[in-house]
């Protein structure tokens, strides 16, 4: 059965660095952009980064730009969510998805979507 698989989360102090994993079984994650996604507790489900198929451009939610960096393995079938300078703020489950096309600010419709993984950023 087709599958995406987060990994990496954990618990990290204020300030600390945490690389999220997303990957890919039973599918060829190359023809597909990713995007990830976070929801805290009692919040909605916001987007945070996606990367795209086409040409591995990227777009970052401006409360995460210039601390997250999003990029693909397509070798290892993987898509990478590198986290530094994390807040408290960022606490939340993040989820990977796969689209085959995406619009304006990650917008588009997922065909995939992993289980999530918990980050929590305290002290």
């Amino acid at each position: 059965q087709a599958q995406l698989v987060e990994s990496g989360g954990g618990l990290v102090q204020p300030g600390g660095s945490l690389r999220l994993s997303c990957t890919a079984s039973m599918f060829t994650l190359a023809y597909y952009a990713i995007g990830w996604f976070r929801q805290a507790p009692g919040k909605e489900r916001e987007g945070v980064s996606c990367i795209m198929n086409t040409d591995s451009s990227t777009y970052y939610d401006d409360s995460v730009k210039g601390r997250f960096t999003i990029s693909r393995d397509n070798a290892k079938n993987t898509v990478y969510l590198q986290m530094n300078s994390l807040k408290p703020e960022d606490t939340a489950v993040y989820y990977c998805a796969a689209a085959t096309k995406l619009g304006k600010h990650c917008s588009g419709l997922y065909d995939y979507w992993g289980q999530g993984t918990q980050v929590t950023v305290s002290s």
